[in-house]
């Protein structure tokens, strides 16, 4: 059996290649820099990454959102079910409704499928778009402060390589969550006292957050394409949580304090 990962050296991927591998599954990264190279805007790629794969994981960049994933997700899983892949696990998010058109594409397909349908990631800010901003001590995005269940990559990443390897994950949809709702404001305390320095949350426009990624090396079109996911997702639609981990686990869902403690060096310039 050969695992295939998309996106195979970011934050869940490289995460699942290293537990895979730990395991002896033989794995197959899928990104730019491997060989054989895959790339969702270059279709050429895809038929030698699926050569000889039985299971994929599937995530999708920059994210299911944004316009032309669902075609993708679409023509992907047509060509991995030709190529003899028959067991999918999707990584997909709360509250969003051009993401759950790729989960129904997944979920019709005929293949054995797992739906990992994530919450806001606390590595966001350990090794994400927001880091700088935790670094420099403001974080600044275009949201009204309302509350998220952050969710630890590494809760996704062991949920993802149970569902890729173990029975009884087929047909089962995970919405994955931390424990509890922090605003943005919380999570700028527990920062603060995990690291012992001054970070706070500050809302700006979409225009500003949109000028200084964009001042800061970011694309337009990812900055633009972050500020849209901000200002639509961060809503409220996803101030409640769900027991995905425990579900697909049997365990309990990681806790943002813990992440921070952990995670304290990362924060000091």
């Amino acid at each position: 059996m050969t695992i295939l990962v998309l996106g195979g050296t970011g934050k869940t991927g490289r995460r699942i290649v290293d537990r895979l591998t730990a395991l002896d599954v033989p794995v197959r990264v899928g990104s730019r820099s491997a060989t054989p190279a895959f790339a969702w805007d270059d279709r050429s790629t895809w038929p030698d990454v699926l050569d000889g794969a039985t299971a994929a994981y599937l995530s999708y960049y920059p994210d299911l959102a944004m316009p032309g994933a669902y075609d993708d997700i679409k023509a992907f899983t047509e060509l991995a079910l030709d190529k003899g892949v028959r067991r999918l696990v999707l990584l997909s998010g709360r509250g969003e409704p051009e993401a759950q058109a790729s989960e129904r594409t997944i979920q019709e397909s005929g293949a054995e499928w797992t739906i990992l349908r994530c919450s806001w990631f606390m590595q966001n800010f350990s090794e994400g778009h927001l880091l700088d901003q935790v670094l420099e001590g403001v974080i600044a995005i275009p949201a009204a402060d309302v509350p998220e269940p952050f969710l630890d990559v590494d809760d996704i990443a062991d949920a993802a390589v149970a569902a890729l390897t173990q029975p009884g994950h087929g047909g089962k949809l995970y919405e994955l969550t931390g424990p509890r709702l922090l605003t943005f404001a919380e999570v700028a305390r527990e920062l603060s006292e995990a690291t012992g320095r001054q970070i706070v949350s500050l809302q700006v426009t979409r225009e500003e957050f949109v000028a200084a990624a964009v001042a800061a090396g970011a694309l337009r079109e990812e900055a633009e394409g972050l500020a849209e996911m901000f200002t639509d997702i961060l809503d409220g639609r996803n101030a409640h949580l769900n027991d995905g981990v425990h579900e697909a686990l049997g365990r309990p869902a990681r806790d943002f304090t813990d992440f921070a403690r952990a995670n304290a060096k990362t924060w000091t310039p």
